[in-house]
Parts: structure tokens; C-alpha cells; sequence
């Protein structure tokens, strides 16, 4: 998969790594609670690839159903969390973002879940801000949630 149109991974041990052709279809930051929590961290931002275009190319990560119809896989060696899986996104593979050997070269274009950010949390920037997902909807905003 390596061509100069190729994007890498991997967790913080390097047992798991991973790769993908092509332009993500999307990246965004999520506020929402269960990837709070996964990452331990106020927002978690995430890089949507079609699977077609993704695969491992060392070792093979676990995985924990959080809910029903979702996966979310991580290093069994060191915990990194790694990807999202939805039955009902059957086409794509969510990695989190902080895995890429290049973050700087994928730049996040909006904010999601919005409705369930930490008060005391902001990012100030200018993209658009979602309540919930972006598919088939409009954004509530854009910037800073307390400039509303």
C-alpha cells in the first residue's frame, strides 16, 4: 500500500499499524460522551476512511462492543485506542486521529456532537459546529460554542 498517496499509523508501542490510500473522506473532532471516554481526553478527533482503502499492516488490534452495532478497537499490547467501526457505517473504519505518523498533514473540518461538549471545554476555531452528526444535516454554528 505504500505510494506517495499513502497515509500511515500507529499505536504508542508500534504493534499496530495501519495504512491508507487515497484522501480521508472527512475529518472531525467529537465531543460526544462515549469518545470521551475512550480517549480519556475533553474531544476526540477522528479520520473517516473507506475501508476499501484502509488495511493493517502489523498486528491486529482487539476490540470492545461499547453499544449495540459498534466496535471500538485498541492495542492489546499498549491500549491505544485505534479505530470506530458502526454496523450502520458498514463502509468505513473511524481511526482516531492522535495515531497518524503525520497529524499535521490531516486537518480537522468541523466539530460533532456538539450538544454533548464539556462547558469548559472550547476549541477556537471557525469550523462549522453540528449538535449531533453531520450526514443529512445543517450546522447550528460556526466558531466557538460560547460566542452563541
Amino acid at each position: 500500500m505504500a505510494d506517495a498517496e499513502t497515509t500511515t499509523g500507529r499505536c504508542l508501542c508500534g504493534a499496530i499499524r495501519y495504512a491508507f490510500r487515497g484522501a480521508p473522506e472527512w475529518v472531525v473532532h467529537c465531543h460526544c460522551d462515549s469518545c470521551r471516554r475512550q480517549v480519556s481526553s475533553p474531544l476526540a478527533t477522528f479520520v473517516g476512511v473507506l475501508k476499501a482503502n484502509f488495511g493493517f499492516t502489523a498486528g491486529a488490534p482487539k476490540s470492545y462492543a461499547s453499544s449495540p452495532g459498534v466496535r471500538r478497537s485498541f492495542c492489546p499490547a499498549c491500549g491505544s485506542p485505534i479505530a470506530y467501526e458502526a454496523d450502520s457505517l458498514p463502509d468505513e473504519i473511524h481511526l482516531f486521529h492522535g495515531t497518524l505518523d503525520q497529524p499535521g498533514a490531516l486537518v480537522p473540518t468541523a466539530h460533532v456532537f456538539t450538544g454533548e461538549q464539556l462547558a469548559w471545554f472550547e476549541v477556537l476555531d471557525d469550523l462549522p459546529r453540528y449538535a449531533q452528526g453531520r450526514r443529512g444535516t445543517r450546522p447550528i454554528g460556526h466558531g466557538p460554542q460560547r460566542q452563541r
